[in-house]
C-alpha cells in the first residue's frame, strides 16, 4: 500500500490542520445545545433543537474531518495537487465554519436571516471546494479503486450541496418542492453518497495499512464505490416520483450498500496481524457494529408496524448513525492521520539528518484511551437519551462536550509537539549545513 502513496507531495501542514481542530467544537456546541434545550430536543426529529444538532454534527464536526483528510488525500494518495493550498483551505473552512453556525442559528429560529446566510456561505464554500478538488482531479486516471472512489465521493459531495441548496430555497419559500421527499434525499446522498463512498475510498488503503488487515476482497474493490451513487440515483427517482412499487426495495437497497461496508470492514477487522485492537481499531469496530444496529434498526421499522409508530427510532436510528457510525471512525482516523502528518512534516524539516520522533509519541497512549472510552460513554447516554430522554439528556449533552474537549486538547498536545520538536531541528539546521 505505501507503494501507492506520494509523501512528497503533502500538502502544508495548516491546511488539513485547520479542518481537524475545528470539528471537536462542533461536537462541543451539539453538547451545549443538548444541555440548553433539555428533553424537548427528542421530542421529535424535527424539533428545531434537533435539526440544529444533526447539522452540527454533519455539516459541523464530519463535514471538517472528511474535506481536512480530502487536503491530504488528494495529493498524497491519487497525485491530485490542489492549487494554491492554503489560500483555498483558508476560504472553504471560514466559509464552512462561519455557514455551519448560521445554519443552527437558522434551525433555531435566531437571527432571521441566519438560514439564508449560511445556505449562502455553506454552498459557496463547498463549492469552491468541489470546483477546487474537482480541477485536479481532472485528468487523473482512475488506477486504483481509491481514486475512482474518491472521484465519486466528491461526485456525491456536489449532489448533496445542490439538492441541499433546492431545500432551503423550499423552505425559504422561493420553490414548491416536497421538503420530505427532498429531506430523505439529501440524507440518502449526504450519508451514503458522499460519507460512506469517501469513507470506503479511504478505508481501502488506512484500514490494511493502519490496522495491519488483508486487502478488501476484489468484488468490494472494483464495484462498490461505483455502485453506490447508481443504486442512490434510482432510489431518489424513486423517491421523487413517489412509486411506492418499487420505493421499499430501492430504499433496501440504499441500506445494504451501508452493510456490505461495515460487515466487508468488520470481517477484515476480525483478521487483523495485531495482537490487540488499539484504539483506532476499536473505534472502527464500534462505529461499523453501530452501522449494522442503524441498518437493523430501519429494516424492522419498515415490517414491524408498531415499532414505525414509535417516534423515537427515527431519533435512536440518527445516534447511531451520526455519533455511533460517523463519529467514531472520523476521531479513529484523526488518531491515525495527525500523528501521521506531524511525523512527516518534521521528517522533511529534519532533511534525512534529523530522524523525527516516533509516530507514538505525538499523543500518548494513554491520552488517546481515555479519550475513546469518553467518546464510548457519550454514545451510549445518547442513545439512552434518544429512548427516555427524560432521564439522560442532561448526562448525555455533559458527556458530549466533555468527550470531545477531550479529543480538541489531544490534538492540539498533537499541535505543541510539532512545535517543540520543530525548534530542535531548526536548532540544529546551522549544523546540518556546516556538517
Amino acid at each position: 500500500m505505501q507503494a501507492l502513496l506520494s509523501f512528497e507531495q503533502a500538502p502544508p501542514l495548516s491546511a488539513p490542520l485547520r479542518f481537524f481542530l475545528s470539528a471537536p467544537l462542533f461536537a462541543v456546541l451539539a453538547g451545549l445545545l443538548l444541555l440548553w434545550s433539555g428533553p424537548e430536543l427528542f421530542a421529535s426529529r424535527w424539533t428545531p433543537a434537533a435539526l440544529a444538532l444533526t447539522h452540527l454534527i454533519s455539516a459541523g464536526f464530519m463535514l471538517q474531518v472528511m474535506i481536512g483528510a480530502l487536503f491530504q488525500i488528494l495529493p498524497v494518495v491519487a497525485g491530485a495537487n490542489l492549487a494554491r493550498p492554503r489560500l483555498v483551505a483558508k476560504l472553504v473552512h471560514s466559509t464552512t465554519v462561519l455557514g455551519t453556525l448560521l445554519l443552527a442559528a437558522g434551525f433555531l429560529g435566531r437571527p432571521p436571516l441566519a438560514f439564508e446566510l449560511a445556505v449562502f456561505f455553506l454552498a459557496g464554500g463547498l463549492a469552491l471546494f468541489v470546483v477546487a478538488a474537482g480541477r485536479a482531479l481532472y485528468g487523473v486516471p482512475s488506477t486504483s479503486p481509491t481514486i475512482r472512489g474518491l472521484k465519486l465521493a466528491l461526485f456525491g459531495l456536489a449532489v448533496t450541496v445542490l439538492i441541499g441548496a433546492l431545500l432551503a430555497a423550499t423552505i425559504g419559500g422561493w420553490l414548491a418542492l416536497p421538503v420530505v421527499k427532498m429531506t430523505s434525499v439529501h440524507f440518502g446522498w449526504g450519508f451514503v453518497g458522499w460519507g460512506v463512498v469517501l469513507l470506503a475510498a479511504v478505508a481501502l488503503v488506512v484500514v490494511p495499512m493502519f490496522q495491519m488487515t488483508p486487502p478488501y476482497p476484489p468484488w468490494f474493490s472494483r464495484h462498490f464505490c461505483r455502485a453506490t451513487p447508481i443504486v442512490l440515483s434510482v432510489w431518489s427517482i424513486a423517491e421523487m416520483a413517489d412509486h411506492q412499487a418499487s420505493l421499499a426495495w430501492l430504499s433496501g437497497a440504499v441500506v445494504l450498500v451501508a452493510v456490505a461496508f461495515a460487515g466487508a470492514t468488520l470481517s477484515l477487522q476480525r483478521r487483523s496481524k495485531r495482537a490487540r485492537f488499539d484504539a483506532t481499531q476499536r473505534l472502527w469496530c464500534v462505529a461499523m457494529l453501530c452501522v449494522l444496529a442503524a441498518c437493523l434498526l430501519w429494516l424492522l421499522a419498515a415490517v414491524l408496524p408498531g415499532l414505525a409508530e414509535w417516534p423515537q427510532w427515527p431519533l435512536l436510528f440518527g445516534v447511531l448513525i451520526l455519533s455511533g457510525g460517523f463519529m467514531s471512525v472520523m476521531i479513529g482516523m484523526l488518531y491515525k492521520i495527525v500523528p501521521f502528518l506531524i511525523w512527516l512534516h518534521l521528517q522533511n524539516l529534519g532533511g534525512g539528518r534529523v530522524m523525527a520522533p516516533n509516530m507514538n509519541k505525538v499523543i500518548a497512549g494513554q491520552r488517546i484511551d481515555r479519550q475513546t472510552l469518553a467518546h464510548f460513554a457519550s454514545l451510549a447516554l445518547l442513545l439512552a437519551a434518544s429512548a427516555w430522554p427524560e432521564w439522560f439528556t442532561y448526562p448525555a449533552g455533559i458527556a458530549l462536550l466533555m468527550a470531545n474537549a477531550w479529543l480538541l486538547l489531544n490534538l492540539l498536545a498533537a499541535v505543541a509537539f510539532y512545535r517543540q520538536q520543530r525548534s530542535k531541528i531548526e536548532a540544529l539546521r546551522p549544523a546540518m549545513v556546516s556538517g
